[in-house]
């Protein structure tokens, strides 16, 4: 069963575990896995930004550097070319959160200064010294997600003795760093990184007892959209894994996940309502 947490955003606290969040996934980039190229013109990113909230989206996820496995490094001049000016426009037509996926902390800031809410870092504060900054400075939640290695080489021959261990203990020392620099444990999200240094079993092992993170009592987010994972138990390629990645995602929320982020909003939105609605109904 999903926890009620609080979230510190926008200077209030809100609870999250009522209802599932969706994230909407805007790849402003010509290599990302699964849509790379589709959103990479400012209009077409834009456009399907706002196509997403309309859709049931309640954060749009807007990020200029790939991070499939053995992608390359973007530098920051491409990467602020890239997503500042769909931040910018986007923050003009929608009223729903923004979050930007970057580790680079001059982006970061830039992005929230141009209207992103949300910082979404897959380093956990780890590549850019200077993001712990940003923080300080600025009073925004921020996405702390696990990774073996980096997006080169996290999928070089994961392993771990024990995965949900090894992530928790992770989660434990990231959330004491953010303490000790004065951040509000209260604004951190918590991401377990599927598909980021994870073998087959690790990815399901994780879905499978996400519950076991519920003790650090902070929101759950779960990337499984299209994941090669969900590729391997269907054979099949990223376009076609829509129902597989539904199946995950309804797991991930029966296992206690708050908010899941998704390429594909409109059937998300419709699968998350029916199971939010019967899980309502469950008795404590």
């Amino acid at each position: 069963m999903r926890n009620i947490v609080p979230l510190k955003i926008k200077g209030e606290k809100i609870l999250i575990g009522g209802e599932t969040i969706l994230m909407g996934i805007l790849n402003v980039t010509p290599d990302s896995f699964s849509d790379g190229g589709e959103y990479f013109q400012k209009e077409r990113a834009v456009e399907r930004g706002c196509e997403m909230e309309a859709e049931g989206a309640k954060i749009i996820d807007v990020g200029g550097e790939s991070s499939r496995p053995g992608a390359d490094y973007v530098s920051e001049e491409e990467e602020r070319r890239r997503v500042i000016p769909v931040i910018r426009e986007l923050r003009k037509k929608v009223k729903c959160l923004i979050s930007v996926d970057t580790y680079k902390a001059r982006i970061a800031e830039e992005a929230i200064d141009n209207g992103a809410d949300i910082i979404n870092d897959i380093s956990a504060l780890r590549f850019d010294p200077e993001m712990i900054n940003v923080l300080k400075r600025k009073n925004v939640p921020v996405v702390i997600m696990h990774m073996k290695g980096t997006p080169k080489t996290m999928q070089i021959n994961p392993y771990y003795e024990n995965v949900i261990q090894e992530i928790k203990d992770f989660f434990r020392e990231r959330l004491d760093y953010l303490i000790k620099n004065d951040i509000d444990p209260e604004r951190v999200i918590l991401d377990p990184g599927i598909g980021f240094g994870k073998r087959q079993e690790d990815n399901e092992k994780i879905i499978a007892n996400l519950y076991e993170f519920q003790e650090f009592f902070r929101p759950l987010l779960l990337g499984v959209s299209r994941k090669s994972f969900i590729g391997n138990i269907l054979n099949l390629p990223p376009k076609e894994r829509v129902e597989g990645s539904i199946a995950s995602g309804v797991i991930c929320i029966l296992n206690g996940a708050h908010i899941l982020r998704v390429h594909d909003v409109k059937e998300f939105s419709r699968a998350v309502k029916v199971t939010d609605k019967i899980l309502s109904q469950r008795e404590t």
